[in-house]
């Protein structure tokens, strides 16, 4: 979060398969070109060809990395002779490869097209999902699990940097909910799925478990190969919108972050060079946020794999505990759309993601101080709330205050890369030997989330006191000591630039 400077630059489009008119979007250009043009209208001609897409796919990523957790409760740990610390260690090993390819993956989808790089992954971690129903041991599994992460890693670092192509600071939070969302719909939606696949238990003399990787994995690779026709690329390329309003929407993207004079217009960088990679990986602000996702995506992953596996520790039975887990996602994602709605309108991030992040909080401590099944369903009810509404909050926070394409994509790569070996942490949160009071899980959960919000205040703060610093820099003139190459350059890093908070 240092206190220098970012260039206007032409957009421009490579041929391609459905690519429109090249675009030229000039510096000269301000508000009022475009001021005849009804960019409510234009918004939701986008939302209505972008975001149904990307909330089903990422409504089958999430239901397939999540599938294995109502796989255990149908008998999958028992038949494949597992300890616990083995099927642990079988959610873990996801994490690793997961995290390890979002980086690179991040790079790819700009070079080799959206429409062509998300459905060709979605295709290979399909056929993965498909041949875990066939595993016969813990080796097995293990392997299979290792090579999901690898495959399913481009998903959705992928989408939410694909919406950052679209739509400016002020409207991402509600667009990552609306498609993060189908991710509590996953959950719902899992449970029910499972409850009716596991009932094809003998047929074919396979068991229900190994039934909802089968269907669920072709399910993916069907979705996939309709993808490849209904997947939009870039604004630049989109046949849905005029040739002006194509010109409106990147101009909204290149200019977006600017300080509010409208004297001072300094376009994002959007040519390919490795310094904007390696100012990712040396801003503070990235690592920072890491660790508020941290307090979100560990009980994020501790509810969603081990959810089943909790209500039925309280007493009920599987078909009982598969149910029960669908009241909470879809409230959840109700919430999360919500909170999203607000928190863009008022162009706020930090106070909605700590209120959230607060509410996960008082969903554990009720978890970990009672035994009662009714406290702790209601806690667990709770938490996932918060979980789902700061998850959203938070991908959009980092991503508002990241200027550059590049910058932008392997920024949001690392955190939800690093970010998401939360997930290799929850997956031991939750130990069979702790069952069914989990106090440990839950207990870490708490730690995590305490950590998050901490690290969230010093964001926050961070952010208050560069965007200070910067006016006081401007209103002295300190802007007219860098050319515009260079103030395009500095990106998110430019006394012209202002961060969300």
């Amino acid at each position: 979060m240092s206190d220098t400077v970012e260039k206007p630059s032409l957009i421009e489009v490579e041929a391609g398969q459905n690519v429109a008119k090249k675009i030229d979007v000039a510096p000269a250009l301000t508000a009022e070109s475009f001021a005849h043009l009804d960019e409510k209208k234009i918004l939701r001609k986008m939302d209505m060809r972008l975001i149904p897409m990307l909330a089903i796919l990422y409504l089958l990523s999430f239901l397939d990395r999540g599938n294995i957790g109502n796989a255990k409760i149908e008998g999958l740990q028992e038949d494949l002779n597992m300890s616990g610390d083995q099927y642990n260690l079988c959610l873990t090993v996801f994490f690793f490869s997961y995290a390890a390819f979002e980086v690179p993956s991040n790079l790819l989808l700009k070079k080799l097209r959206p429409s062509r790089w998300l459905p060709t992954i979605m295709v290979a971690w399909g056929t993965v999902m498909t041949l875990m129903g066939i595993v016969q041991n813990f080796s097995g599994l293990a392997s299979a699990r290792f090579f999901l992460g690898l495959t399913e890693a481009g998903l959705y670092p992928g989408c939410a940097y694909y919406l950052t192509m679209w739509y400016c600071r002020r409207e991402i939070q509600l667009r990552q909910a609306m498609f993060f969302s189908a991710a509590s719909i996953a959950g719902a939606f899992s449970g029910l799925l499972a409850f009716a696949i596991a009932k094809l238990d003998g047929v074919a003399g396979l068991e229900g478990w190994r039934w909802i990787f089968i269907l669920e994995g072709i399910a993916t690779v069907a979705v996939a190969l309709a993808a490849y026709f209904l997947l939009y690329d870039f604004p630049e390329t989109a046949t849905f919108l005029t040739e002006e309003e194509r010109a409106f929407v990147i101009w909204r993207l290149k200019y977006q972050g600017n300080t509010e004079s409208h004297d001072i217009q300094v376009a994002q960088a959007d040519e390919f060079d490795w310094k904007y990679v390696w100012a990712a990986c040396t801003d503070v602000q990235i690592w920072v946020n890491i660790f508020v996702y941290w307090g979100i995506v560990c009980p994020l992953y501790g509810v969603s794999l081990f959810l089943p596996t909790i209500i039925k520790g309280l007493g009920y039975v599987s078909s009982t505990a598969q149910l029960l887990t669908v009241p909470i996602y879809i409230v959840a994602a109700i919430l999360a759309v919500v909170v999203a709605y607000f928190s863009d309108r008022v162009g706020k991030r930090a106070p909605f993601v700590m209120t959230c992040m607060f509410a996960i909080l008082v969903g554990f401590i009720m978890c970990i101080s009672t035994s009662n099944p009714a406290v702790i369903y209601a806690g667990v009810f709770i938490a996932t709330s918060g979980i789902y509404s700061s998850f959203a909050g938070n991908i959009a926070w980092l991503s508002n205050n990241l200027a550059g394409g590049y910058k932008r994509s392997a920024g949001m790569a690392m955190q939800i890369g690093l970010g998401n070996l939360g997930g290799a942490f929850a997956s031991n949160f939750y130990r069979q030997r702790d069952a069914p009071r989990y106090i440990l899980g839950h207990a870490l959960e708490l730690a995590f989330t305490s950590a998050g919000l901490v690290a969230a205040a010093l964001l926050t703060v961070g952010y208050i006191r560069a965007n200070r610093k910067r006016a006081k820099i401007l209103g002295q003139g300190g802007h007219n000591e860098f050319t515009p190459e260079e103030l395009s350059s500095l990106g998110d890093r430019a006394v012209t630039f202002r961060y969300v908070y």
